[in-house]
């Protein structure tokens, strides 16, 4: 009996043992986005906590501070997380066509729920540096560096002129959306896009 009872005691110690924890700090991870969302969309920008994050995703607040320094870090992660794959470019020959896919995407997510979240971010980074830094550099600045993957192809096929200025050029076509996401005075359609492309782009042919 006695070494029966080592023997399982060996086999259940052995079963607990785990190889190095990656796919379970994934697991930690992703419940944290996920909660951070949800609690968002229950509870708002101003009253999310990362004590309450933690507690829903079941994992301490030392958790959520390995990955994530403060509470607008987080909601911009858990934003683009939910996002990103909808949002990456495409490349399809065509830079207008690229453009104007993309854009049409990112209107799509401004006008459903998870548009409240950006509204909640960029209202409260007015007054706290630290919320426009994180989305900044967070959230535009990565699809930022895809947009002149995207424009630098379409100089090399000759639908750009070589030195158009893509800053200027980026900011020409996603300020109007983000101003008639924030103003609200007209509405944010496909057919708006197509135009705000035709407009844009035009000026910066050869």
């Amino acid at each position: 009996m006695r070494q029966k009872s080592l023997a399982s005691g060996n086999h259940g110690g052995a079963r607990r043992k785990r190889p190095p924890g990656r796919p379970r700090s994934e697991q930690a991870r992703l419940a944290i986005l996920r909660s951070t969302l949800q609690l968002l969309g229950e509870n708002g920008f101003s009253d999310l906590s990362i004590e309450a994050v933690a507690a829903d995703a079941g994992v301490g607040k030392a958790t959520v501070y390995r990955w994530w320094p403060d509470k607008a870090a987080l909601i911009t992660d858990a934003f683009a997380s939910s996002t990103g794959q909808k949002l990456h470019f495409p490349d399809t020959g065509s830079v207008h066509t690229d453009m104007s896919q993309q854009m049409r995407q990112l209107v799509k997510i401004f006008l459903s729920r998870r548009g409240r979240i950006v509204s909640a971010i960029l209202a409260a980074g007015q007054s706290d540096r630290d919320v426009i830094a994180a989305f900044r550099d967070r959230f535009m600045k990565p699809r930022r560096h895809e947009a002149y993957a995207t424009l630098q192809r379409g100089v090399q096929r000759g639908e750009l002129r070589k030195n158009v200025d893509m800053d200027l050029l980026l900011d020409s076509l996603y300020g109007p959306i983000y101003m008639r996401f924030l103003i609200r005075h007209r509405k944010l359609t496909p057919d708006f896009v197509d135009r705000l492309c035709d407009l844009v782009l035009a000026g910066a042919r050869p």
